[in-house]
């Protein structure tokens, strides 16, 4: 398995076109490779970006993070929320790389990436290909960030073992493994969080990936209250308005 990370020229904020720097930077791609790129790509492309003003303080920001979340908890003073599937520290609000602005999450990232595969995925006329936004997130617990993917298309994110069995012939019963996720973290370790100014990632010869054209992010979504082991500590967070990703 080959992890290809590619260089780009610096991507400008509040506005600047992904197409075109796909377009520049990506070199040929191949049948059955896996693209990541980082949602701050995504974000400044649909203009995400609000201008961090002298006038603006800590309040500001709280404010735009109960605006971005899908649920807040308002005990924390710095907006731990959930975003698009995901538990994340200011609801995805960052300015790292900003150029004095916060950058959003994107809207709607899941189609969004649908967007990408299909101008990937016709460019290089290719019949299996896979797209997966990723971003960077804190674990419960313990220090440090790690990428997560907050988008993708093209591809089955789970890999299930269900029905196979164990070293002692033991059969599994339920049992998936978190490819998208797996993928959007050792991406993460690649593309970096600094100036390595290199957000986007081919991932080419992972042979566990089953492609598909439809979207499967049903898949990837547990539903809430059933199966999901932290629906009870979910429960604290309050709702929002905004729509799912």
């Amino acid at each position: 398995m080959d992890f290809i990370p590619v260089k780009t020229r610096k991507f400008l904020p509040p506005k600047d076109d992904l197409f075109g720097l796909l377009d520049q930077s990506l070199p040929a791609l191949k049948e059955k490779d896996l693209v990541l790129i980082t949602s701050k790509l995504v974000s400044i492309h649909q203009g995400r970006c609000v201008k961090i003003t002298p006038d603006m303080t800590l309040k500001d920001k709280i404010r735009l993070i109960k605006k971005e979340a899908d649920g807040w908890l308002p005990q924390t003073p710095h907006g731990l929320a959930v975003k698009d599937l995901t538990l994340t520290p200011y609801a995805g609000v960052d300015r790292s790389n900003g150029k004095n602005h916060y950058i959003l999450l994107p809207q709607k990232p899941h189609l969004f990436a649908k967007k990408i595969w299909t101008h990937l995925r016709n460019k290089y006329r290719l019949k299996n290909l896979g797209v997966v936004v990723t971003d960077s997130f804190c674990l419960p617990l313990r220090w440090g960030h790690m990428g997560i993917s907050v988008g993708f298309w093209g591809f089955h994110p789970n890999y299930s073992y269900v029905g196979q069995p164990d070293i002692f012939g033991r059969k599994i019963v339920e049992a998936n493994s978190n490819l998208v996720d797996a993928l959007a973290a050792f991406g993460g370790v690649i593309m970096g969080e600094g100036n390595e100014q290199t957000p986007l990632l081919i991932v080419r010869g992972l042979d566990k990936i089953r492609f598909t054209s439809k979207s499967t992010l049903s898949e990837l979504k547990i539903p809430q209250g059933k199966s999901d082991l932290y629906a009870p500590l979910l429960k604290v967070f309050k709702k929002t308005l905004n729509s799912s990703p």
